[in-house]
């Protein structure tokens, strides 16, 4: 990946005479000696493709030329008898492509020398931060800190630039995308293979993460949903603990991240092997909806635009079922926007008002959810929208009725 292309591309956004500090993260501690498992800073990984704790990423933006310095924590050999290999400073400018690599011992010096000796008047942090109930992250504590102690200089945001450059995908992103594609599909096979009544809905997890790691991903994109009957009418569902029964539907919706980078799929299958009439006219109308917005998915639109397609195929085709009388009463069993961006999250960074252009990842997701008939279908595809429509990249992953239950018959 050209990580110096894409550190190039934020240096020409930055203001003159500025710096950003990107700080990869650290562990997050649980109790005793027990940490959560370690994510790096999307941006930073983005920008360096480092993933490892305790690192900083410094771009300075100057009258004189533009420079990039790397702080990594240097080897302690004690340490790696503990936790492994670090990073060697050989190791990270090979793989960032940045040739001034420092330890982090030596940031805070530096970054004093910088305040001191230029004419420095902005810094940017990442500041993204979900909604006003979550603690600051690691990078958004720095930039409180800094403009506490800095109150001459500007604080800005890094998060509208990278998320922008992230939301058009270059041809190694779109390989690993489809890589870990690849892997769901052959996992989603080891789940049709051995589905059938009396299975838990973890037991079906099970089958799916265990080949995922087995086929050499890092795991799951999002925990594995997993939803029976009537718990596939619940969007988010993840307790997993019921029995899939007879004549019901499993409806999946899962992932897988390889490098980073993640794919998200949605299948419901008959946990009997074959699809009741009723199922089969609702898995129809929600699988037309799902072919409808990649038949129209281009460059030029907006995710809400194909929302407003796909709810018109459901809406004519819950009117036929009897189900509504009004178009407005859709809500009631499609409550979701069709579409979101992906990459090195599974809801990756949108900018508002950012078009689709060639190079951008979308899902395609219609569902329909009806509960008096503990009916719930979600079909989801991975889409990539090219120069002229889009190109299906989980279109290997079997979705028409007829080959699910031909699959699950020969199984």
């Amino acid at each position: 990946m050209n990580f110096e292309a894409r550190r190039q591309s934020i240096l020409n956004q930055m203001a003159e005479n500025s710096l950003l500090i990107l700080y990869s993260g650290t562990p997050i501690h649980i109790s005793a000696d027990a940490y959560h498992h370690f994510e790096a800073n999307k941006h930073f990984y983005y920008l360096t493709g480092l993933r490892r704790e305790n690192m900083i990423l410094v771009l300075r933006k100057s009258e004189n030329g533009n420079q990039s310095m790397l702080y990594i924590e240097k080897s302690d050999p004690n340490a790696e008898r503990w936790t492994g290999k670090m990073v060697t400073v050989e190791e990270a400018k090979s793989i960032s492509g940045i040739d001034d690599v420092r330890f982090t011992a030596s940031f805070q010096a530096q970054l004093d020398y910088l305040l001191g000796s230029s004419t420095l008047s902005t810094c940017y942090f990442d500041c993204y931060r979900h909604q006003q109930s979550d603690l600051p992250d690691y990078n958004l504590a720095k930039a409180q800190q800094f403009a506490a102690e800095h109150p001459g200089i500007t604080v800005r945001n890094l998060w509208p630039m990278a998320a922008k450059l992230r939301m058009q995908k270059d041809e190694d992103e779109v390989a690993l995308t489809e890589h870990a594609i690849d892997i769901t599909d052959k996992a989603l096979q080891r789940v049709l293979t051995t589905l059938e009544p009396g299975m838990k809905e973890y037991q079906a997890q099970a089958n799916f993460e265990h080949m995922v790691h087995y086929l050499g991903a890092e795991g799951p994109s999002f925990p594995t949903i997993a939803g029976s009957g009537k718990n596939g009418c619940m969007l988010h569902y993840e307790t997993n603990r019921d029995t899939c029964q007879d004549g019901t539907l499993l409806l999946l919706d899962l992932g897988v991240r390889y490098q980073g980078y993640c794919s998200d799929i949605t299948r419901t299958y008959p946990v009997s092997g074959k699809f009741s009439e009723r199922q089969r006219k609702v898995y129809e109308i929600v699988l037309k909806a799902n072919k409808e917005v990649a038949a129209q998915a281009k460059p030029g639109m907006t995710t809400k635009e194909l929302n407003e397609i796909c709810k018109k195929v459901l809406t004519q085709g819950c009117m036929e079922l009897g189900l509504i009388d009004k178009e407005e009463d859709i809500g009631k069993y499609y409550m979701h926007g069709v579409s979101h961006h992906l990459g090195l999250d599974v809801h990756d960074v949108t900018v508002e008002g950012v078009k689709l252009a060639p190079g951008s990842i979308i899902t395609d997701e219609p569902g329909l959810y009806i509960d008096e008939w503990e009916i719930g279908i979600r079909i989801e595809d991975d889409l990539l929208i090219t120069e002229d429509g889009c190109r299906v990249l989980s279109a290997a992953i079997i979705k028409e009725p007829d080959e699910i239950e031909a699959f699950m018959a020969n199984r």
